[in-house]
């Protein structure tokens, strides 16, 4: 099949509801993408969404560890390094320096797209700026998970997946053992720093491989260069000065749209640490991860689930360890695009996510899988936590207070209807739209688009009057 006739399908959108998305989102100017949850809220589906009417798809965070999926004439595509714009072959797609690259990863990425019928070429761009995972993070990652779990137990585990993102990103800020895509422009400067961070990657990882009973082989310097600047002759044109580039595009009256990974809670700084990814990955990694100044973003779209999951270890107040939990997960086939771990779920924690639409600055939200309810007698909802007999003030900063959290709940009629067919929102079951309308009112945010299913078409987007009620 041509890649025309899979990005190019039309999203099925009816022509006042897509007048309404320019009006309210597009209109505004650049436009970031931003779960404000624990990731997997359904970024991949708004930015496929929304692409058409921008001309530049910049991820800014992250790495392979991510995973978006999108969904364009039932075909499912699981994107990892890739932003979703690259459906669309017209579009520029860049991967900006805020990301950490698995070379591997992105070139096996660009092969199963072309596979597809999938048009790869000055369409992707990648930034010289943008730091590379190497194998020793990966062996790294597993090493240091295993060292403590042995330390502070099975359950206390970070829960990380293992794909080097962390330790890559450690060593960035280390900068002597950080290694920079456009290093792989010039050979022999890349085998001598290789060579380098080798050396001391074998010392610091033998210790900590013998501290967990674990044989250890040196990895080999010469080897490694080979096998990374064989990469290059596969990525080297794709590599730029993403930073010139988009400013450039900015300059030309293009529009940007910033593609976030993972998840506000997920944040470095702002999520729920230590069981956190390892990049700004709220609306603030835009500015340092693309290299674009806070004013040029006026729309920030903001991914809610209609419930919530988390993927790994550490605290989740509503989480639903019953029938119900998995009664969620196999409706909404809650299992990792990039891992395949089951998600953890549970219902919707509005405590949560208020305080991330603060923290990114949400302007809208796309509330996503709300078919996913569809059957439940009752829904409920967090609207507050008691920890140790005292309802806290907010959304609290320290884990261990998170872990020993309950929720407050508020039990609301469900919806036994299914939704994948409704296109308006006065379609909708009465019981849905008022579920809608209390996540609004209690975040504060204005809930623009609603997903009723997968694919492009199966989209509500609100008219302004039906917000108005």
């Amino acid at each position: 099949m041509s890649s025309v006739s899979h990005a190019q399908a039309p999203i099925e959108l009816e022509p006042d509801a897509h007048e309404e998305l320019r009006r309210r989102i597009v209109n505004r100017g650049h436009c970031a993408i931003v779960g404000l949850q624990w990731g997997d809220e359904g970024k991949g589906k708004i930015v496929d969404l929304l692409t058409r009417d921008y001309d530049v798809v910049v991820r800014y965070n992250g790495g392979a560890n991510a995973g978006h999926s999108v969904v364009v004439a039932n075909e499912r595509y699981a994107l990892h390094l890739i932003p979703s714009g690259i459906l669309y072959p017209e579009k520029t797609n860049v991967v900006a320096n805020g990301v950490v690259v698995d070379p591997a990863q992105m070139i096996a990425e660009i092969d199963g797209l072309r596979d597809r019928g999938i048009e790869i070429g000055d369409n992707l761009r990648l930034s010289d700026r943008a730091h590379l995972v190497m194998p020793y993070h990966k062996l790294q990652d597993g090493l240091m998970e295993q060292a403590l779990s042995r330390a502070r137990g099975d359950n206390q585990k970070i829960g990380t997946t293992g794909r080097g993102i962390g330790p890559c990103y450690a060593d960035k800020a280390q900068r002597a053992t950080g290694i920079r895509a456009g290093a792989l422009l010039d050979p022999d400067r890349f085998r001598r720093k290789v060579a380098e961070v080798v050396a001391i990657k074998n010392v610091l990882l033998e210790a900590l491989a013998r501290s967990c009973d674990e044989p250890y082989e040196q990895i080999d310097a010469g080897a490694l260069a080979d096998e990374y600047l064989g990469y290059a002759d596969r990525l080297g044109g794709h590599i730029c000065d993403s930073t010139r580039l988009l400013h450039d595009a900015m300059s030309g009256g293009q529009r940007l749209l910033f593609e976030g990974a993972n998840a506000t809670l997920l944040d470095i700084d702002h999520g729920t640490y230590p069981f956190v990814t390892s990049s700004n990955c709220s609306s603030l990694g835009v500015h340092t991860g693309a290299g674009i100044p806070g004013h040029c973003v006026r729309s920030i779209v903001g991914i809610v689930k209609a419930y919530q999951t988390r993927v790994g270890g550490g605290p989740m107040v509503t989480e639903l360890k019953d029938e119900t939990g998995d009664r969620i997960r196999e409706a909404g086939r809650e299992y990792g695009t990039t891992t395949g771990r089951p998600r953890r779920c549970g219902w919707l924690d509005l405590v949560a996510i208020r305080y991330s639409a603060e923290v990114s600055g949400a302007t809208s939200i796309a509330l996503m899988l709300l078919d996913v309810l569809s059957g439940f007698d009752r829904l409920k909802i967090c609207v507050g936590y008691r920890h140790q007999g005292r309802k806290l003030d907010g959304f609290p900063s320290d884990a261990g207070v998170l872990a020993g959290a309950e929720p407050i709940y508020d039990e609301v009629e469900g919806f036994a209807e299914p939704v994948c067919a409704c296109r308006r929102f006065d379609e909708l079951p009465e019981a849905a739209r008022s579920y809608v309308r209390y996540i609004e009112k209690f975040v504060g945010v204005p809930v623009q688009i609603i997903s009723v299913g997968p694919r492009r078409d199966q989209t509500i987007v609100r008219q302004e009057e039906t917000r108005a009620k």
